[in-house]
């Protein structure tokens, strides 16, 4: 592969829903411009962009790959995303290192629910975008209703730059309304445009120049003057109301059967813009935010956009450059971490295939293997000119699972192993959860994680169990109470002695507070830590029912001691037992943690949706509808939403999404923390026989 300068590169970001055709559509564009012999496919698992052996036992990407095409001495970074719901943190890391996006319609299914995630974090990263209606050789190919389909849920105008030339099975080929020619199959050659299509193409057409004169002041008085455009000119009105995203163009495709090739990669050339043309980035400085042009001679600035591990090339780490160069066997310094790092031979990645680079230019996209601290997220540059580059913010987890190693080998390495997988992917995280001494993994559904557990074992040798997690629940008390508790050992020889008398009260501001109120000496100072350990070893174990208690104001008021028998273990037993008798005598309650919960469904599923939150304990805070979607918050128990995930995609056909995040502990009603307590006992009696 040559050497390709900044205004020579374009970086696109294919997204839509699962299906759509965006694995085959970028195989094509390989298979049409000779980067491959023989077109692949996904359902025998021969694509370059699907190489991991678990999207070809899916039939499903499962993130990101690079497809770089040479194309006319242009480079175009099309990075394939997954449209599984599950993998939009793919989709978000894809679409923060991009310069624009190809938003694929299936022409039967029109726009689905993964399409409509892309299309929203395409707006908030202000990314000019192409709707390209592909599939439509199938059979009930629908152009006008897959193109209403987008319109739903934009208020972006949409311009057609393409008609098909037939439909379904007689679908030929594409009609360009900037060349004004009829381009049958791949493309390369046009031909003149059959009669029967051209009242609505002169149509169309007027509709494209009216757009490409709102592109600038002077074209805009040209075309009311009644002048007429030239075709440079109106390529260059539409470009710029593309750039701005006043308007969204739409173009036509049949991906797999490589119908409308060479006019889609015209325009991705000539529509798109390059790195330089794009707004520039901003960096955090040690002097304070710093603009950073896109060129070469800029200082240093790569963005790690995603890393992963390979089992025969080690941890490959992918970035962009968005100021600057970097080249092969150099160092540069990662302030995040603090660490300087040194560059093997840098590559361009097409698939799973590198080609090593001596130097990557400004706006470019590139891998470099076996960087020991470098996660995702973090920045590269010089050392003498620290700079961070803004992170993208990812979703919250919204399904969980407790995840246990299947050997004991495999229990020395679960914490890197999953430390590892989280630095890949940013919509996973795990935590030790205390309360109920389970290993937490989070992510965005049942296929994340289940891919998560497979790469464990397959990538990093690492056996893992899954089962359902456990709530954490909390103890608190609800009133004063108190309790005195006398500890008296006598064997033969030094007995033990300790009496404490306790009070306790709730305390909303923190966790816990202690205060020795003993006067008198009653009870020696120095026997109060002993007290205290007692205490903190009850909270943390439970009283009501094995899980940990909080919010407890602790007073020790009155005691005895014994001149001979005292001693600090005799004090922690009676303090460990005076705060048992305490908290009963408090009128313990259990906590649950409450979610704040925002659904979004489309109207027709409302009903369903509230009749199904009616049964998890849901208050509902608020109902609006929003582009035809209804979108409900509520504050739901935890417990109530461990697979809720799978639930609302049963409920809406997948349609229909959610995002929680923790919001406050509350009482659990008085008829569910009965079976709560004695399921939770049964447990620990059982664990205790083991």
């Amino acid at each position: 592969m040559k050497e390709y300068t900044t205004e020579f590169i374009r970086n696109i970001a294919l997204a839509s829903h699962s299906g759509s055709g965006k694995t085959m559509l970028a195989e094509a564009f390989l298979h049409y411009t000779g980067a491959i012999t023989r077109l692949g496919k996904v359902e025998d698992g021969t694509t370059v962009s699907d190489f991991e052996e678990e999207e070809q036992r899916r039939n499903l990407s499962l993130s990101t790959s690079i497809i770089p095409v040479e194309f006319k001495d242009h480079k175009i970074n099309f990075l394939d995303t997954p449209g599984y719901t599950d993998f939009v943190g793919e989709v978000i890391s894809a679409l923060r290192v991009s310069d624009g996006a190809i938003l694929l319609i299936d022409s039967v299914a029109g726009v689905e629910v993964g399409t409509e995630i892309a299309w929203n974090y395409c707006d908030e990263y202000n990314l000019p975008r192409f709707v390209v209606v592909n599939k439509m050789n199938r059979d009930n190919a629908n152009f006008k209703k897959a193109l209403d389909s987008v319109q739903q849920i934009s208020e972006k105008r949409l311009i057609n730059v393409q008609l098909p030339w037939g439909e379904k099975l007689e679908f030929k080929g594409v009609i360009d309304l900037l060349t004004m020619k009829a381009y049958a199959g791949d493309g390369a050659k046009s031909q003149d445009i059959p009669a029967e299509y051209m009242e609505e193409v002169e149509n169309a057409r007027m509709e494209l120049i009216e757009a490409a004169a709102e592109g600038e002041d002077a074209l805009l008085e040209k075309y009311l003057e009644g002048e007429e455009l030239t075709a440079e000119e109106i390529q260059r009105g539409l470009r710029n109301v593309i750039l701005s995203g006043e308007f969204v163009p739409v173009f036509v495709a049949a991906g797999s059967a490589e119908i409308g090739l060479e006019s889609l990669l015209d325009a991705v050339i000539n529509l798109f813009p390059s790195p330089k043309d794009t707004t520039p980035a901003k960096a955090q400085g040690k002097d304070g935010e710093e603009i950073l042009e896109p060129v070469d001679s800029g200082p240093l600035a790569a963005f790690v956009w995603k890393t992963t591990a390979d089992p025969f090339v080690g941890k490959i780490t992918y970035f962009r450059v968005y100021s600057g160069s970097m080249a092969s066997d150099s160092r540069v310094w990662n302030h995040g971490k603090g660490t300087e790092e040194r560059l093997g031979t840098l590559h361009i990645q097409r698939g799973k295939d590198q080609i090593g680079v001596k130097v990557v230019h400004v706006g470019d996209i590139a891998t470099v293997s076996k960087l020991g601290e470098t996660s995702t997220g973090d920045t590269l540059c010089d050392k003498g000119h620290p700079l961070e580059l803004t992170v993208p913010s990812y979703p919250n987890a919204l399904y969980q699972v407790a995840v246990i190693p299947k050997t004991q080998s495999d229990s020395a390495k679960i914490s890197p192993t999953l430390t590892r997988l989280c630095e890949e992917d940013m919509t996973l995280s795990w935590h030790q959860e205390p309360s109920t001494n389970q290993t937490i993994l989070q992510g965005m559904g049942d296929q994340h994680l289940d891919v998560a557990i497979r790469k464990a074992e397959n990538k990093f040798q690492t056996g893992l169990n899954t089962e359902l997690p456990k709530v954490p629940y909390l103890e608190t008390i609800t009133k004063q109470g108190q309790a005195m508790y006398r500890h008296k050992k006598q064997t033969g020889g030094a007995g033990q002695f300790g009496e404490v008398h306790m009070r306790i009260e709730p305390l909303k501001e923190q966790d816990y507070e202690f205060s020795n109120d003993v006067f008198g000496g009653a009870i020696s100072s120095n026997y109060m830590p002993a007290i205290e350990k007692g205490i903190k070893a009850v909270m943390k174990d439970g009283v009501v029912a094995g899980f940990p208690v909080l919010n407890v104001k602790v007073s020790v008021y009155d005691g005895k001691e014994h001149a001979v028998d005292s001693k600090p273990v005799a004090f922690e037993i009676a303090g460990r037992e005076a705060f048992k008798l305490a908290v009963h005598d408090a009128s313990p309650v259990l906590m649950e943690p409450i979610m704040n919960v925002r659904i979004t469904v489309p109207e027709i599923n409302m009903g369903d949706v509230l009749g199904d939150l009616n049964t998890r304990r849901a208050r509902v805070q608020g109902m609006e509808t929003e582009k035809g979607r209804s979108i409900v918050t509520a504050h739901v128990p935890l417990a109530e939403m461990l697979r809720y995930t799978t639930d609302l995609r049963s409920i809406t056909g997948g349609r229909g999404v959610f995002e929680m995040e923790f919001s406050n502990y509350e009482v659990v009603p008085t008829h569910l923390a009965q079976d709560i307590i004695s399921n939770r006992q049964k447990e620990l009696a059982a664990a205790r026989e083991n």
